[in-house]
């Protein structure tokens, strides 16, 4: 049976900060994102296993409540620490520029294209998620499917989403979801059975120890995700322990019933 598996777009297969960083500075000018571009993210603080009751989050308090005093429908800026006045007036400026989604490099160069490859061989389901807000132009879907082929992955399939990560995942059925944000990783194995990766391009140190706890995997690249895919891959094919090979690849533990 094919594998079923989301990627997020932003911070995981596109550049979304560097080109907003580059955009702030023609806003506010060069002596403010100076010190933005400079700026590494917080460490994100431990959490419990999650019980019933709100949300948990895996984020700094202070960039939690950055995140919740936003712009509607916008991507957090966690590199940006910017006020939320500053925020809605970047987003705007970003807002009027034609087709801007289609603008952004990718993290890894050569990457989509080594996806697409991989996922026509192997027979996966791809699906791509993304928190875009509209631009000028196409709308942010189009622009997002524009800039995958242009990339090297031919008729993808986006979907544009406003909640859970989870329920997403859940609702679509899916196996995998490859994500750079931990709370949304954390909505993936809270609310679905799908396995949830974690690209994480920052010191291994300051990974939430949180992520390992509740069986989320991480890796350092995309790169890596697509050779530990495969070998989950190969595994479901010859129906041999999945989850274990899964969990193993992983650097994780099978979690022990209660």
């Amino acid at each position: 049976m094919a594998l079923r598996i989301a990627f997020d777009l932003d911070g995981v297969l596109a550049d979304m900060e560097s080109e907003l960083v580059r955009q702030a500075e023609i806003v506010f000018g060069d002596s403010m994102t100076q010190k933005l571009r400079d700026r590494a993210a917080e460490t994100p603080l431990d959490v419990p296993t999650p019980k019933p009751g709100p949300p948990v989050s895996l984020s700094p308090p202070e960039t939690q409540a950055a995140a919740e005093a936003s712009p509607d429908n916008v991507p957090p800026l966690l590199k940006l620490n910017m006020t939320t006045r500053q925020q809605r007036k970047l987003w705007r400026h970003v807002e009027s520029i034609e087709n801007f989604w289609e603008t952004l490099q990718e993290l890894e160069p050569g990457i989509v294209a080594r996806l697409a490859a991989i996922a026509a061989d192997r027979r996966w389901e791809i699906i791509f998620l993304t928190k875009r807000p509209q631009s000028a132009g196409a709308t942010a879907q189009v622009q997002s499917q524009r800039w995958l082929e242009a990339k090297g992955f031919p008729l993808p399939s986006v979907y544009v989403v406003q909640g859970s990560r989870g329920r997403i995942a859940a609702a679509l059925g899916l196996d995998i979801v490859v994500d750079d944000r931990p709370e949304n990783c954390l909505d993936v194995v809270v609310d679905s059975k799908a396995r949830a990766i974690l690209v994480w391009r920052g010191d291994e140190q300051k990974l939430p120890a949180a992520t390992r706890r509740l069986g989320i995997g991480s890796v350092q690249s995309v790169a890596s995700c697509l050779d530990i895919l495969t070998e989950i891959d190969r595994a479901a094919q010859e129906d041999a322990g999945v989850m274990t090979k899964v969990m193993r690849l992983l650097g994780l533990k099978e979690q022990t019933p209660a």
